[in-house]
């Protein structure tokens, strides 16, 4: 037992500590702008935050994953505030979401994520990877609205007025921005340089937010016409939980709204959950498996203690799990140390957290971005032919022009065109000698006929010559689809009639009852 405990401390300090740190830091502002993007107040982001950090890993066996407020949840939040009202109503649905996901987890529902191909959970990666990008571009060059984490670069162009908007958008880049966005970069550029000649490193992130927080610091100090304004700067409150409020019992059985919401809410939340895992999984370095179903659970209870505690529902989040892989993170310890920096920061040293440019906070996410949709991914993706590149591109496209459940959905049903597509080919052989004048052809059935090839052999059958002789040959298969085996039977009669002589082998003999009109 001290011998495990001596590991995890070593492994923690090594390892996990920093990457909780890098965490951290990109959870915060991303805590506070899904808060304020789904119409909640935001305390209720940052405790969705912590709980994501400290309560769902302590019962998740997930070693890279971790979870928080989802932006793919927001317009959903959104609108349940919105229409019941009340947010001490909607922390009802919160609490119904995670029951939902409890009862998945006990059912032994998750095995679904093992069903989502590769090709769509890259695509599903590059696609968040790329948003990612553009939606902190107009961050890194002196964007200073609070929309920044909805509209994003892309935003630009979604109306007819394009030239309008990009000379609006130009009217907020800034020199003083510009600089402290490169500078962090090549801050994070140069630590991963010489990670591996230094033997201890900061993380990169942190490095970022120090170069970022001192040249703006510098700014104020010299040439305050390149300072940040104030929006252009993490804000918390001093005393951000002074106003918590707690679910309203009262409305659990009388207002349905509130299990409806819960269902979709949970449903939602389950299949992004899942999707995250099975990305992040690919991520992991050591190639370790998540189960599932101990998720769902996880999360489950999660949810739950965000309902009862005033937060926000939270999810597993690819952002952050990516950017604990990318820190060096090796076990949950990380996932809870980023929880726990969370809760202390907000506590003690908010004054301090309000330093942080958002710049700083853009360049970590860019170059999170920038490894998740890397262009080697879609070199490695044109290679292996369409029947993997075009459902992942797909996978991105709609990702980009809709939201993330959308585009996999599309991206899914890509797949399983193809699927379906490949099972039509000829699970059967066909060879036809001449003998004696007489033309002997025999068909070998595959290992496994399935349904989606009768048409085929329906078509093959129809051709054979009449006065032939024909056989069939079942004795490799190991599974005949009973709508074959029908087929096959069928055609005895037809055969008879075209003097076709008809040899089974292997194939089960089923009486065929004719509808007489």
């Amino acid at each position: 037992m001290k011998r495990s405990l001596e590991y995890y401390r070593i492994i923690w300090l090594r390892h996990d500590l920093a990457a909780g740190l890098s965490v951290f830091l990109i959870a915060l502002p991303l805590c506070l702008g899904i808060a304020l993007a789904s119409n909640a107040p935001l305390y209720s982001g940052i405790l969705a935050g912590i709980i994501g950090g400290i309560v769902v890993p302590i019962i998740s066996k997930s070693p890279m994953a971790v979870s928080g407020p989802a932006a793919g949840l927001t317009t959903l939040v959104s609108a349940s505030i919105l229409l019941l009202g009340d947010f001490s109503t909607f922390l009802l649905v919160v609490i119904v979401a995670g029951i939902f996901q409890l009862i998945l987890g006990v059912l032994k529902l998750g095995v679904i994520a093992h069903y989502f191909p590769s090709s769509v959970i890259k695509g599903m990666l590059a696609g968040i990877g790329i948003i990612l990008i553009s939606s902190q571009i107009p961050v890194a060059l002196g964007y200073n609205q609070p929309d920044f984490w909805t509209n994003g670069f892309l935003g630009l162009f979604t109306s007819t007025n394009i030239l309008g908007n990009l000379r609006e958008f130009s009217g907020f880049i800034s020199l003083g921005t510009c600089m402290i966005t490169i500078t962090s970069l090549l801050g994070m550029f140069l630590i991963q340089h010489f990670k591996g000649k230094w033997k201890y490193s900061p993380p990169a992130p942190l490095v970022a937010v120090l170069i970022g927080t001192l040249v703006n610091y510098l700014f104020n100090t010299f040439t305050p016409q390149l300072a940040l304004n104030s929006t252009q700067l993490v804000q918390i409150p001093q005393d951000i939980f002074s106003d918590i409020r707690l679910p309203n019992f009262a409305k659990l059985f009388s207002n349905a709204q509130v299990w409806k919401d819960g269902v979709v809410i949970g449903l939602l939340a389950t299949i992004e959950t899942l999707l995250s895992i099975e990305a992040i999984d690919k991520l992991d370095k050591y190639k370790r498996i998540t189960p599932v179903n101990r998720e769902l659970v996880a999360q489950g209870v999660g949810n739950m203690v965000c309902g009862l505690l005033g937060a926000i529902p939270i999810t597993a989040v690819i952002v952050r799990g990516s950017a604990n892989v990318d820190a060096g993170g090796k076990t949950r310890l990380s996932a809870i140390t980023h929880g726990a920096f969370l809760l202390l920061a907000v506590l003690l040293i908010p004054f301090i957290l309000n330093q942080i440019p958002y710049p700083s906070l853009a360049a970590i996410l860019l170059v999170t971005g920038y490894n998740l949709s890397n262009p080697k991914l879609f070199k490695s993706m044109w290679k292996q032919k369409q029947k993997q590149f075009i459902p992942f591109i797909t996978t991105i496209i709609f990702i980009m022009l809709t939201d993330l459940l959308i585009g996999v959905t599309i991206g899914l049903l890509i797949s399983i065109y193809f699927i379906i597509q490949n099972n039509f080919k000829e699970e059967f052989k066909i060879s036809s000698e001449s003998v004696n004048g007489k033309i002997h052809t025999h068909i070998k059935l595959g290992s496994n006929v399935t349904f989606l090839n009768k048409t085929k052999l329906k078509e093959t059958l129809e051709k054979i010559q009449d006065g032939s002789i024909l056989t069939i040959d079942g004795s490799e298969s190991s599974f005949i689809d009973y709508d074959v085996t029908e087929l096959i039977n069928e055609f005895r009669t037809k055969a008879e009639d075209r003097e076709i002589e008809l040899h089974l082998i292997k194939i089960e003999r089923i009486s065929i009852i004719q509808t007489i009109h």
